[in-house]
């Protein structure tokens, strides 16, 4: 039947006898075409759960930090978080859930997930710190385009680390960062690079940093077990921190409680886990497509709940970082 799919190994081009080598996998049309990676699909529609999770989260901590300082904000969440998903960990386990195949014991792989969770953890608490103190000097419109910079920053750091991400995926790349300068910036401010700047910057380079390390080690580990000991160890790190700089008091806890439960259970416990099962197999560079939708289901979520207004260069720049992680799953022409 024509255009039905089948099964094909096929070759990438050898220049010498223009012969193909096997990519192997990949399903063809009989017009030249794969057709779309159902697993990288699901994956994609994970991390834009995960995204929708983490903005519609932005008023959450907006109305926490008028009760609390950041530190203690981030230990309350973390630690609630460690809670959730402790309990998910056992009722998976008593539920029959977890892998047969891996080794006997509650924690599994032990020594590359206490591994993997430090260098996590120590990643996205150095983040989160380094965005928080960056939003307090300079506005919110400018914080957001420039904590989304992951979105460069990851490709970046995966051509040095020896991947190489195609020509599709740097036009998608390009679009979401026009889409993001529309939705945060365009007439409103301008992109300079002072103190607070290079504050966010630097957050930028340590979200990629923690992209990278949960791309890395989440193959190898189960998702829920890896997101706990990370937020254990950001609790941990954050809860010292708060005692130093801060003085939290049983009255902050009462008065952010509600903000502290969705952003601790939501956005730390549900979509931080979706982040690191979603990222396993996948592409860094679509990982970061669908992530930095943050933004636009943060001014989404403005306008529709609060009744925030949105412009038609904010729908614009909305439009265009939704095209890219659309096109980014496109099936491609085969070579040869």
């Amino acid at each position: 039947m024509a255009g039905r799919y089948f099964l094909k190994q096929r070759e990438s081009i050898h220049k010498e006898d223009g012969q193909g080598t096997a990519l192997p996998g990949r399903l063809y049309n009989e017009r030249g075409f794969y057709t779309m990676d159902k697993k990288q699909l699901r994956n994609t529609l994970m991390l834009m759960a995960c995204a929708f999770i983490w903005g519609t989260a932005f008023v959450a901590q907006s109305v926490g930090s008028d009760y609390m300082g950041p530190y203690t904000f981030l230990a309350s969440r973390s630690w609630l978080a460690c809670a959730f998903l402790l309990g998910l960990m056992a009722v998976l386990r008593k539920m029959g859930k977890t892998n047969p195949a891996a080794e006997p014991g509650f924690w599994q792989n032990k020594k590359v997930l206490r591994r993997g969770g430090i260098f996590c953890g120590v990643a996205l608490f150095a983040a989160s710190a380094a965005q928080q103190m960056g939003i307090g000097t300079t506005s919110t419109a400018k914080a957001g385009f420039m904590t989304a910079l992951y979105v460069v920053l990851v490709p970046v750091a995966g051509v040095f680390l020896g991947s190489r991400p195609g020509a599709k995926l740097w036009c998608c790349v390009a679009a979401s960062v026009v889409g993001l300068y529309l939705l945060c910036l365009a007439g409103r401010d301008t992109l300079s690079l002072t103190g607070g700047e290079w504050q966010l910057l630097l957050c930028a380079i340590l979200f990629t940093a923690q992209i990278m390390l949960v791309n890395h080690f989440s193959p190898q580990l189960d998702g829920i077990q890896l997101s706990f000991v990370q937020f254990f160890v950001v609790s941990v790190l954050s809860t010292i921190f708060a005692f130093v700089f801060e003085a939290p008091s049983p009255d902050q806890f009462r008065a952010a409680a509600v903000s502290i439960a969705y952003c601790g259970i939501m956005s730390s416990g549900v979509a931080y886990t979706l982040q690191i099962v979603g990222q396993k197999e996948l592409d860094p560079t679509i990982a970061s497509l669908a992530m930095c939708l943050e933004s636009v289901f943060s001014a989404l979520a403005g306008w529709l709940i609060l009744g925030e207004t949105l412009s038609a260069t904010e729908l614009c720049g909305c439009a265009l970082m939704f095209g890219a992680i659309v096109v980014s799953q496109l099936p491609e022409k085969k070579r040869g």
